[in-house]
């Protein structure tokens, strides 16, 4: 039943959270005793703070309230951002991780971290040992955040803007994940 209402109410929810600026990530609906638990993580290239989690939490439940025949029933409406040990699994979260350490877990091969570059259509272009490589989210089995308490180092920053730059807007996919050339400086 929690599925199924979800899924009715998942286009109501998705056209609020739009119109408040920002993107359904995750819908779930959970019976809790007597009541149900609707859970709705929001998300933006900008991120979320507390006070727009606020805002959106306020819209949502007049619109709920609206089409409460939808949920039958008493309900708790729980809004939130999507935390750092949210996976990595489409183009979007990995364009919102640009500049982050990622731990990966690839489909073959040995577990290694690196900071994420550009988020392309079936790649993402990822930092690993000082290198800059294409890593295909088809080869990824598990990705997530790293936390950092400290400022990336400028000097890794600096390679994987410069390659920003060089890629441009298409897809440099390189299937068998090898490493691209770092590019060097011109000397003064």
């Amino acid at each position: 039943m929690p599925n199924e209402l979800a899924s009715r109410l998942e286009p109501v929810v998705a056209e609020a959270v739009t119109a408040a600026g920002f993107e359904l990530d995750a819908l779930d609906v959970q019976q809790a005793g007597r009541r149900k638990l609707v859970k709705v993580v929001v998300d933006s290239d900008n991120g979320v703070g507390l006070d727009e989690v606020a805002e959106v939490s306020r819209g949502l439940s007049e619109v709920l309230d609206e089409h409460e025949h939808l949920i039958e029933g008493a309900y708790t409406l729980e809004v939130t951002s999507p935390g750092v040990d949210r996976p990595l699994t489409t183009q979007r979260h990995w364009r919102r991780a640009k500049f982050r350490q990622v731990r990966v877990t690839p489909t073959q091969g040995a577990e290694f971290t690196g900071r994420v570059g550009r988020a392309g259509e079936t790649a993402v272009r990822l930092l690993v040992g000082g290198t800059i490589r294409d890593v295909r989210y088809a080869e990824v089995a598990k990705a997530v955040l790293e936390v950092e308490f400290k400022q990336p180092p400028a000097g890794e920053l600096k390679l994987l803007e410069q390659d920003a730059g060089e890629t441009g807007t298409g897809d440099n996919d390189n299937s068998e994940g090898a490493a691209a050339a770092a590019p060097e400086e011109e000397p003064r």
